[in-house]
């Protein structure tokens, strides 16, 4: 008996070596583990090797089987896949961190005195702004360059809207750029009054003012990057979804991923220029590490705020005026024959209703011939009812961004009026037709602090808890469909649900350990990632 005892222990002392025995590089415990998998497993723990998942499960169950060369204590709090912004653009925020800052400039007068300070600290042959909103101005009217004229007359100034979609250039500018109240430009408008230029530009019209601004240094570009990059890491971000590239921002994002700096993953869809179909059709769906290129991105129209959102009706508040189509019917049709023929997705920027149906016809006939196209429409801000009800029999992918209701409702009213505002930011009738979206902020043009993107989603409210009641609230989408949209959605939208968007065994351990518990509440409390990991390593600590 005793013998047998004995043989027991010994077989015993056998398999818990054998179960610590397995080397993990990194074991994360004590922690409530959001799998986001099918079943929306919660779990206690997980082993990470060589940056992929070798097993999620039970508190003891990781612990006695696997031996860990790092060991992380959680404290009890939750773990979520690192979130991704389906719809950002890093390139814009760094020229924004570089540039006059002119975001949340309460008046006009203010904004020239930002401007007036920015030119005397920063001497230079030109002056470029960013962010300014008249929105939040008292009269809430656009802008005119007479006193920029009066301010710099021999200095080019370009000052560009918060939504990237209207600029203010002086005279000087206009000048330079062969601007007259005469010119006519496709998809862009040059607004005149009394016969003479205000300076005020839209859409396409903005591109010849901006072509005579000196571009900044990969140098300047590459520390402001890194700058955007660790506030990302800080909110548990590790993704984004960089909506619209031209050709030499590839060399430029590749010379940074080789470097180390650039450590998040980037899915980057290309402008559909000359020099960018040449490169897919040397390089097909291309990867290098973690910058994958296999999109297009087009505009299709402009923006709301800025009027210039192509509406099937005149705006409310501007009778005449419908908006402005910035890529033709006949320019789309063929930019989608080329994705199709390159396996390529079409991710086309689609604001008023008018555009979004010329969309949705296209994804129409695209889904005849491929039911997985992922084909996406960014934003789908204001649809007619009859074109939501299309969007799932078309297998249109969204991509949406919650903080824009938020942030428009101040106006959105008076541009569509109430009854077209029935079928605006309408997310969650979006999603009963469609299933999945992808959801991002639409940086710089907003915040891409996350947790605010779940207030505007759930709660319709921004960060200061406005309205009361809630925007439209009709419309909010469910705590764990806001995630998914962050997650595991943003990676379908990406082609990388294989790898991203969950943690399951065999995918990247990318994720955030977040300092206080994610949800959703009638008020919003601000959080943080406590940590986070790229491919199983710490890119970001609170500690």
């Amino acid at each position: 008996m005793r013998s047998l005892l004995i043989y027991s222990f010994l077989l015993s002392s056998v398999l818990i070596s054998c179960y610590k025995g397995e080397s993990v590089d990194l074991v994360v415990h004590n922690a409530k583990i959001h799998t986001l998998n099918d079943k929306n497993k919660v779990a206690e723990a997980m082993a990470i090797r060589a940056g992929k998942i070798v097993e999620v499960g039970p508190e003891r169950q990781i612990l006695n089987k696997y031996a860990a060369a790092e060991s992380i204590d959680a404290g009890g709090k939750d773990v979520y896949p690192g979130f991704t912004d389906a719809h950002g653009h890093l390139l814009s925020l760094a020229r924004q961190r570089l540039s006059a800052d002119l975001t949340g400039t309460k008046s006009f007068d203010e904004l020239l005195r930002r401007i007036e300070k920015y030119a005397a600290r920063n001497p230079s042959p030109f002056i470029l702004g960013t962010g300014w909103d008249q929105s939040l101005w008292a009269d809430q009217t656009f802008p005119t360059n007479e006193q920029l004229n009066v301010l710099f007359p021999d200095v080019p100034v370009l000052l560009i809207r918060v939504d990237g979609h209207a600029a203010l250039a002086n005279a000087h500018l206009l000048q330079k750029a062969h601007i007259s109240p005469a010119t006519h430009i496709e998809g862009g408008m040059v607004t005149v009054a009394d016969g003479k230029c205000t300076g005020l530009l839209l859409d396409h019209a903005i591109d010849a003012a901006s072509a005579l601004i000196p571009p900044f240094s990969d140098e300047e570009m590459a520390t402001a990057l890194e700058e955007i990059q660790e506030e990302l890491f800080q909110f548990g971000i590790t993704g984004v979804h960089e909506a619209g590239i031209h050709f030499r921002d590839i060399a430029f994002f590749k010379k940074l991923v080789a470097s180390g700096k650039l450590k998040l993953n980037l899915y980057a869809m290309l402008f559909p220029s000359v020099e960018n179909q040449d490169f897919v059709r040397k390089n097909g769906i291309y990867s290098y590490q973690n910058l994958s290129i296999r999109s297009f991105k087009v505009i299709g129209d402009g923006a709301l705020g800025s009027h210039g959102a192509c509406l099937k009706s005149p705006y409310s508040d501007q009778p005449g005026n419908h908006g402005i189509l910035t890529t033709s019917a006949a320019a789309l049709a063929e930019i989608a024959d080329f994705c199709r023929q390159y396996h390529y997705q079409l991710n086309t920027h689609a604001i008023g209703d008018s555009t979004n149906q010329l969309v949705i016809d296209m994804l129409t006939e695209t889904y005849a011939q491929d039911k997985d196209h992922r084909w996406r429409i960014e934003h789908a801000q204001v649809l007619s009812p009859r074109d939501i009800l299309r969007l799932g029999a078309c297998g249109a992918f969204p991509s949406v961004q919650p903080t824009h209701a938020v942030s428009d409702q101040r106006w959105a009213a008076k541009r569509l009026g109430p009854e077209r505002l029935k079928g605006a930011y309408a997310y969650k009738s979006i999603l009963d037709q469609t299933g999945i979206f992808a959801i991002g902020t639409d940086f710089p043009v907003e915040s891409f602090n996350p947790f605010l993107t779940i207030h505007a989603a759930v709660q319709r409210k921004d960060k200061a808890d406005f309205p009361q009641n809630g925007f439209q609230v009709q419309e909010a989408i469910s705590f764990e469909d806001c995630i998914r949209g962050m997650t595991i959605w943003a990676a379908f939208a990406a082609f990388q649900e294989q790898s991203l968007g969950s943690l399951e065994t065999n995918k990247d351990a990318t994720f955030a350990i977040f300092e206080f518990p994610v949800g959703s509440s009638a008020a919003y409390r601000d959080n943080y990632a406590y940590m986070t990991f790229i491919q199983g390593k710490k890119v970001y600590s609170a500690e």
